[in-house]
C-alpha cells in the first residue's frame, strides 16, 4: 500500500444526523478518520459525563469499526487556566473523563487548546505572558498524569489567541512536562496573525523542526484577510500555502490523521480533492 494522508473530517462539519447515520456518512464521503466533539456531533442520547461509561464507548468503537473510520481526535476544548477555582476543577475532571473515555474508545488522542487567562476564553495580551504559561502547564501536568494512568495521548494545538500561541511556546510546555503522553495537533493556520501570516512558511518549517517528534495530527483549513483580521476558510480556499506542509507530510508523517476544518457539506469534496491532488505532486 502506497503511505498516503489518512484525511478526516469534524464531525460536526457533516450533515446533523443521527450517530450511526452520521458515521455511515462519514464513510461513504470517503474520509479515513474523524475527529468528534461528543456534544456538538450527537444529540440523540446523552454524552453528560455520567453517561460516558465503558458500555457507550465500545457501543460506539463498535459503529466507529464497522464504517471504517478511526477516531482520530475525540476533542475537549475547555480552559485550562480558567482562573476561577471551581470552575478549574470542573473542567479537569471533565478532562480526565474525557481520557477514560478515548482509552475505551480506542482513539487516537484527546485534543485541546491551550486557554486563556479569563473565565471567558477570549484573548488578552496576558495571554502570551511567561505567568500564562507557567499557570497552563501546572494545570495541565494533572491531566497529563491522568492520561499516562490510562495509556491515553493528550494532544495540545498551540493558537495564536491563546497561551500556547507558537511553535517555540509549544516546545516549552513539551520539554516542562516531558511526557509521551504530551502530543501537539498542528494546526499552522491557528497560528497565524496579521502579524506573522507572511511569514507562514517559517511556521511550518519551525513545527517539524521543534516539534516534528510529538506532531500527533494534522488540521487543514485555510484562511484569508478581511476587515484587518485573519478569517478561517475551507482547504484551497484563501492564502495559506500547502505546498511545503504537504511535502513535509509525504516526507516524515506517512498515514498521519490530517482533518479538514472549516468546512460545510457543499465544499468538504474539494477541499479533499484539493489536498489530495498537492499529495500526489509533492
Amino acid at each position: 500500500m502506497e503511505a498516503a494522508m489518512r484525511i478526516g473530517i469534524r464531525a460536526h462539519d457533516m450533515e446533523q444526523a443521527p450517530f450511526e447515520e452520521l458515521v455511515k456518512n462519514i464513510h461513504k464521503k470517503e474520509f479515513f478518520c474523524t475527529h468528534i466533539a461528543l456534544k456538538k456531533s450527537i444529540q440523540e442520547f446523552s454524552v453528560d459525563e455520567e453517561a460516558m461509561t465503558p458500555g457507550m464507548a465500545l457501543y460506539m468503537k463498535q459503529v466507529f469499526a464497522e464504517n471504517k473510520v478511526d477516531v482520530a481526535v475525540l476533542g475537549c476544548y475547555l480552559n485550562l487556566a480558567n482562573p476561577n477555582p471551581e470552575k478549574l476543577r470542573k473542567i479537569i475532571d471533565t478532562y480526565k473523563a474525557h481520557i477514560r473515555f478515548a482509552a475505551w474508545l480506542g482513539c487516537g488522542v484527546v485534543g485541546t487548546e491551550t486557554g486563556a487567562v479569563n473565565e471567558e476564553y477570549r484573548y488578552e495580551e496576558a495571554n502570551h505572558s511567561e505567568e500564562a504559561l507557567q499557570i497552563f502547564i501546572q494545570n495541565v501536568k494533572e491531566v497529563v498524569t491522568y492520561a499516562e494512568k490510562m495509556g491515553v495521548v493528550l494532544a495540545i494545538e498551540p493558537v495564536y489567541k491563546h497561551i500556547v500561541y507558537n511553535n517555540q511556546r509549544a516546545r516549552q510546555v513539551l520539554d516542562a512536562i516531558a511526557s509521551p503522553n504530551l502530543q501537539i495537533i498542528f494546526d499552522p493556520v491557528n497560528q497565524i496573525s496579521l502579524e506573522n501570516y507572511t511569514k507562514q512558511d517559517e511556521i511550518i518549517q519551525s513545527a517539524f523542526e521543534l516539534l516534528g517528534k510529538e506532531i500527533a495530527v494534522i488540521h487543514a483549513k485555510d484562511f484569508i484577510i478581511e476587515n484587518d483580521m485573519v478569517k478561517s476558510v475551507a482547504a484551497g480556499k484563501g492564502q495559506f500555502h500547502y505546498e511545503p506542509l504537504i511535502k513535509l507530510i509525504k516526507e516524515k508523517k506517512p498515514f498521519i490523521h490530517v482533518t479538514l476544518e472549516d468546512t460545510v457539506p457543499e465544499n468538504v469534496f474539494e477541499a479533499k480533492g484539493y489536498l489530495e491532488e498537492l499529495y500526489a505532486k509533492a
